[in-house]
């Protein structure tokens, strides 16, 4: 070899080397980078806890985080449902109880409960006739046969419901509202009373033309109703002790496409049919009857509750129907329970998993009622939203008060469900989430921890890692852009 040529081989050797050094000088560089100011993100924290309720609590910003943190990966490339929103029922009973509060406290709690910068209500529940929370049994034709409904009227609820109706929307116009029957006019069913019983076929005309009339003269006196269920809770007549009704499947299918749905398309109204309105473990019903031909010509979706079953079964009817919609339309606390008022992590797990199943909006039981679960005329110990006193006026709130609004307050409507994935799965034995991107591109994330040890994770959201806190027994909502 020339000595020529091994000048040039030791050039080389010295310039490769040199180079290695500087790539691996590089990696070493990138490896301690820490994320720059442009892609790091501001996070704002809200907390529902034994000391505080929807508190301000900060959050750091850091990509080391000592201990075995949980990871949530956020990823947005993933979308499922739109959001409709929030809310609670409009029942007899509740209104009854905003009604007797002096306007000035009305005024005040109205702006808590539907203002712009609380809770936000916006998807709400009101009764076709009485509930079992109500002042007393009533239909809106009420006697004996009335084919021809000449007897209809709604002067009952222009007491009190109407007014307080129309109130709320005055706060929030945006009020999205929909309608359930607990049962049919006593006269058109099996028992001749509003108590249990069965729907007869031979009066399904006269109901279809019942139920426009409600919508016509609601929409008259300035309260819109945007969707309506056939009936509340088909699968049960609640042993007679209440208003209720039970509806076949095939009595609610050929309902809606014989006989509900034309009648309102041939009256030019727009209104939604959600079928059901009943628990999880009618899933089989509920793909039996969309499975009916002519059904989904009308019905657009279905009303679940949360009392019986999983909501996992939520998301096998939605596998089948893509194109169904899923609302939850009732759930609601026992005010005789310990924890009425304290039992936000229940809430929390429970909004998350239908949430995270494809419902559009959550709307709970019962938005107010007295210390003692009343006006009720029906067997069951439930709790309002919040709890006006009988005799003070003072307002008190449950604990799925505290969980609802950790939602309601901060996903709006319109906001896209995105995934979020742990390292332990969707849902560990203390702390499940659920994510959104609201319309002007805010991220939202709820996190419920129901364990009795605080919880550390980071949030992975594209090239920003972020340490969150997450206080024991708690719900807390992260937001940032």
């Amino acid at each position: 070899m020339t000595a020529k040529v091994i000048t040039i081989l030791a050039i080389l050797v010295v310039l490769l080397c040199g180079a290695g050094f500087k790539v691996a000088q590089a990696r070493s560089t990138a490896t301690k980078r820490t994320p720059s100011k442009s892609t790091r993100k501001s996070v704002r924290a809200y907390v529902s806890h034994s000391t505080a309720h929807f508190a301000a609590k900060p959050v750091g910003e850091h990509a080391q985080v000592a201990g075995e943190p949980l990871t949530i990966t956020i990823d947005a490339a993933r979308t499922y449902q739109s959001i409709v929103g929030f809310g609670g029922a409009f029942t007899d009973a509740a209104c009854y109880m905003f009604d007797r509060l002096p306007a000035d406290s009305r005024k005040t709690l109205f702006a808590e409960l539907f203002g712009k910068d609380a809770m936000q209500l916006n998807v709400n529940r009101v009764c076709l006739g009485s509930s079992d929370y109500a002042t007393h049994v009533y239909s809106y034709c009420d006697g004996p046969a009335d084919p021809e409904l000449t007897r209809f009227s709604l002067d009952h609820d222009r007491k009190y419901i109407l007014p307080i109706l129309k109130e709320a929307r005055s706060i929030n116009p945006e009020i999205f509202l929909f309608g359930s029957p607990w049962s049919p006019p006593g006269w058109m069913k099996s028992n001749k009373s509003m108590l249990g019983g069965n729907m007869q076929r031979r009066y399904m005309s006269s109901y279809a033309q019942y139920f426009l009339k409600f919508l016509q003269g609601y929409a008259a006196a300035g309260v819109p109703v945007q969707a309506v269920t056939v009936q509340n809770e088909v699968d049960t007549d609640q042993d007679g002790k209440m208003p209720a009704c039970a509806w076949p499947q095939e009595y609610e299918v050929d309902f809606v496409r014989h006989h509900l749905g034309p009648v309102l398309r041939a009256a030019g109204q727009d209104t939604q049919i959600w079928i059901i309105d009943h628990n999880y473990n009618l899933w089989g019903r509920a793909l039996g009857s969309l499975d009916t031909e002519g059904l989904t010509d009308y019905a657009s979706a279905i009303a679940w509750h949360g009392y019986v079953g999983d909501a996992t079964r939520i998301d096998t009817v939605k596998q089948a129907y893509p194109a169904i919609d899923m609302y939850w339309t009732e759930g609601g606390p026992d005010y005789t329970d310990p924890n009425y008022k304290t039992d936000w992590c229940k809430w929390g797990r429970s909004f998350t998993s239908n949430l995270r199943n494809h419902c559009r909006a959550i709307t709970v039981w019962n938005l107010a009622l007295d210390e003692q679960g009343r006006p009720n005329i029906g067997p069951f110990p439930c709790g309002g939203l919040v709890t006006i006193d009988s005799q003070t006026g003072a307002i008190s709130h449950s604990g799925q008060y505290y969980a609802l609004g950790q939602f309601s307050r901060y996903v709006k409507r319109g906001a896209i469900r995105i995934g979020s994935e742990s390292l332990q799965g969707t849902d560990t034995d203390s702390i499940c989430h659920v994510a959104f991107v609201n319309p002007d591109g805010e991220k939202v994330l709820v996190v419920t921890n129901s364990g009795g040890a605080r919880a550390l994770a980071l949030v992975v959201d594209q090239d920003t890692t972020v340490s969150v806190d997450v206080d024991a027994d708690s719900v807390t909502t992260f937001v940032w852009r």
